[in-house]
C-alpha cells in the first residue's frame, strides 16, 4: 500500500521510500523515513496535494509523489504484529 491510498485521520507507518536520485533524498530529507509514524491529515479540494503529520510537524507533498512512499497498515496495527 502506497501512502496515497491510507483514509483520512488514518496513520501508518512508512515501510520504504521509493524513487531515484534527488527526489529520493529530498523525501528522506523532509523526514519521511522507513519507521517512521505518518497520519494523513487532509486532501485538498482537487485532490492534490495532500497534508501528512509526522514527527510533529504538518508537510504538503504531491499525489505522485506519496505514491512512491509504501507504508504498512496503521501503526496500532503495526505495533501489535511485532
Amino acid at each position: 500500500m502506497t501512502l496515497n491510498e491510507i483514509e483520512v485521520g488514518s496513520s501508518a507507518i512508512v515501510g520504504a521510500v521509493n524513487g531515484e536520485g534527488a527526489l529520493r533524498r529530498h523525501l528522506l530529507d523532509m523526514g519521511i523515513t522507513p519507521g517512521t509514524t505518518v497520519q494523513l491529515h487532509k486532501i485538498a479540494p482537487m485532490g492534490d496535494p495532500i497534508e501528512i503529520r509526522l514527527r510533529g510537524y504538518n508537510l504538503t507533498i504531491r499525489i505522485d509523489d506519496a505514491k512512491k512512499i509504501e507504508v504498512v497498515g496503521d501503526s496500532d496495527d503495526f505495533c501489535t504484529r511485532r
